[in-house]
């Protein structure tokens, strides 16, 4: 079934709580890396214009939003979710390339950052020009660092002063790469230098290391 990706509007607002049910099952999955949601916040990133919907049919299956922080000094392209019968089909590459199109559009002065735990988002966001770095480098905006206590992670951040988690934090400087995904190459070179960086910062992820396979097998290749 095709699907169409829209920036979401006002009759869109009726999706709002199927997207959230679409993040905490997509939480109870991994059961880490994933805040949760409710059906208002969503619904006024869509009244706002900030947010990405991909539609099949009648039925939502994917999601983004923006976030803003220090006065637009950083934009979060955040919240990003795939229906399961849609993952694997590059649906969350296309509506990552719509949303950060967007967040250029609506912030072009701003730095687009993101954490996550999810290996397959890394990769897209690597080709979208996104760089690996510390969590000193992203917003110091109380109010982001306060959406991650629905995290069942939210303790490790605590305990290390959110200097770390499980998450990987990742930023684009737009004024530096023009954000297109479609050549394969550029997303290859950008894929290969991340995870030149996760080998040579192995010992700095060693808590990653032992919950993430997937990042272990990166690092011993």
């Amino acid at each position: 079934m095709q699907v169409a990706i829209n920036v979401a509007d006002n009759s869109h607002e009726k999706y709002a709580q199927a997207v959230c049910n679409m993040i905490e099952e997509a939480a109870k999955l991994r059961g880490t890396g994933i805040a949760k949601r409710k059906p208002e916040y969503i619904r006024k990133k869509i009244r706002k214009g900030n947010a990405v919907i991909a539609l099949a049919a009648e039925k939502v299956v994917g999601f983004c939003y923006i976030e803003s922080w220090e006065g637009q000094k950083f934009v979060a392209n955040s919240g990003l979710i795939v229906h399961p019968d849609y993952r694997k089909t590059g649906l969350a590459r296309n509506i990552k390339s719509k949303i950060f199109e967007l967040s250029r559009k609506k912030f072009p002065e701003s730095r687009i950052f993101g954490i996550t735990t999810s290996l397959a988002v890394m990769k897209i966001n690597s080709g979208l020009g996104y760089q690996p770095v510390t969590f000193s480098e992203l917003t110091m905006d109380e109010t982001f660092w306060k959406g991650c206590e629905s995290c069942t992670n939210y303790d490790i951040l605590l305990r290390t002063s959110r200097k770390m988690c499980l998450c990987t934090g990742m930023v684009c400087n737009p004024a530096k790469h023009n954000g297109v995904t479609g050549k394969k190459e550029k997303m290859s070179g950008s894929w290969k230098q991340f995870k030149k960086f996760l080998k040579t910062h192995g010992n700095h992820f060693p808590l990653k290391n032992t919950l993430y396979p997937k990042i272990s097998k990166i690092l011993n290749r």
